[in-house]
């Protein structure tokens, strides 16, 4: 029971760290898109860009929860969250301005900004799924609240984070390494589904 209890408590680590880094990266692209508009219109754009944040990370997580069953997506989930650590890793650490899929205009459509948001969510809502199923180790109840936590810190909290994160780097720093660590696992465990590698049975349980 003592295993099982640290062995969760990992995962729950993992996870908090993995939503704060890319719930965040989130955050940043809506409030820049958010930006642009008066602050009512910016409060509805805020709230639409989480709800989609929300429905897409529930669809994503379902069906990541099947395709996991298949090596292959283990090892694809695997590379795509290594370049995701990279990308990350200029936005946060590179002075480059922040990627976007918005660009500034005196009169942005806000229909036109909505697809933004829902692109913007569609496109990290997945990365960050992979990063949370692969993370839970299919324990639904941590799969759930890896996806709940993530929706509230970027209704919430992403922008506090994002400050202490530009403040002190090695937040970020350890946010990346956990979500390349996730990688690595995936990466791992694909291949030892398909006998490429052997892994000690004593470790299994961690990819």
């Amino acid at each position: 029971y003592k295993n099982i209890l640290i062995e969760q408590s990992i995962i729950l680590v993992q996870i908090v760290l993995i939503d704060i880094i890319m719930a965040a990266d989130n955050a940043i692209i809506i409030g820049m898109i958010a930006a642009n508009f008066a602050p009512k219109n910016r409060k509805q754009i805020i709230m639409y860009g989480v709800l989609a944040a929300l429905l897409f990370r529930i669809i994503f997580a379902f069906s990541a929860n099947y395709f996991f069953g298949f090596p292959i997506i283990k090892i694809i989930g695997g590379l795509l969250l290594v370049w995701v650590v990279y990308d990350l890793k200029k936005d946060l650490f590179e002075d480059k301005e922040i990627k976007s899929p918005t660009k500034k205009s005196k009169e942005p459509s806000y229909i036109h900004s909505l697809y933004k948001v829902i692109f913007a969510d569609i496109t990290l809502s997945f990365d960050n799924v992979i990063a949370v199923v692969g993370a839970s180790k299919s324990n639904t109840t941590l799969m759930i609240f890896g996806l709940i936590l993530s929706v509230v810190l970027i209704g919430t909290m992403a922008t506090f984070f994002v400050k202490h994160i530009q403040k002190h780097r090695w937040i970020g720093y350890i946010g990346l390494i956990v979500i390349l660590i996730v990688a690595i696992q995936l990466i791992i465990g694909g291949l030892n589904d398909y006998e490429v590698l052997s892994i000690n049975e004593t470790f299994k349980k961690y990819f």
